[in-house]
This record gives structure tokens, sequence and C-alpha cells, in this order.
């Protein structure tokens, strides 16, 4: 049977084997923007996504830098007909993550 979530899970093969990541959400926003003008005549029920990765590979790199790593691995993805048409990131290396969680605790 086929998945109800095809480009939901390559994003999680994608980024789960080229980024091992500690922490990966992987969100589908796709309903809040499917009224949106550019989405008429999409069939996909997934075109926006968020995603929060947390990975070792983000050390040493800067937000951009990370950024065009993740849309790297997803550029098949977001070149097709229905596929991603939005992507928001948050990328984080374990210690930012954790920094985060302290101060969000801390609030």
């Amino acid at each position: 049977m086929a998945s109800p979530t095809p480009v939901e899970d390559t994003i999680r093969e994608k980024i789960t084997a080229n980024l091992k990541p500690t922490s990966l959400e992987i969100h589908n926003d796709s309903h809040l923007h499917a009224h949106h003008k550019a989405m008429e005549g999409s069939t996909s029920r997934e075109t926006h996504f968020r995603l929060i990765i947390t990975s070792d590979e983000f050390r040493s790199k800067m937000q951009p830098a990370r950024h065009r790593l993740v849309y790297s691995l997803l550029k098949d993805e977001m070149a097709k007909e229905g596929g991603i048409h939005a992507l928001q990131l948050r990328t984080l290396t374990p210690e930012e993550a954790e920094k985060r969680k302290q101060a969000e605790e801390g609030a």
C-alpha cells in the first residue's frame, strides 16, 4: 500500500541518511495554505513544510550554509510538480538546541 505521506517520508529519509540528526521534527503545514492562489489546482496535500533539525553536521556552518545543505538534499522534491512549495527551516547544533531548551525552561 502506498504511503499517505510520500513527500514527508522522503524528507525524513534524506535528512536522516545525510545529516544523522539527533532530533528531527517535520510539520506539514499544507492545510494552512491550501486556499492560496499559488495552490489553485494542486491536488497535493504535501506542499508546505516546517522542519526543525538538530545535527552535528551543522557545526561550523552559518545559517545560510545550513539551509543550502538542506535545500540541496530536497532539490528534487522542490522541483517536481505537486512537490514542496514552501520550506521553513530551523537548523541547530546539539549545543544550540540545548541552549534554546534551557532558555525556554527559564522563561
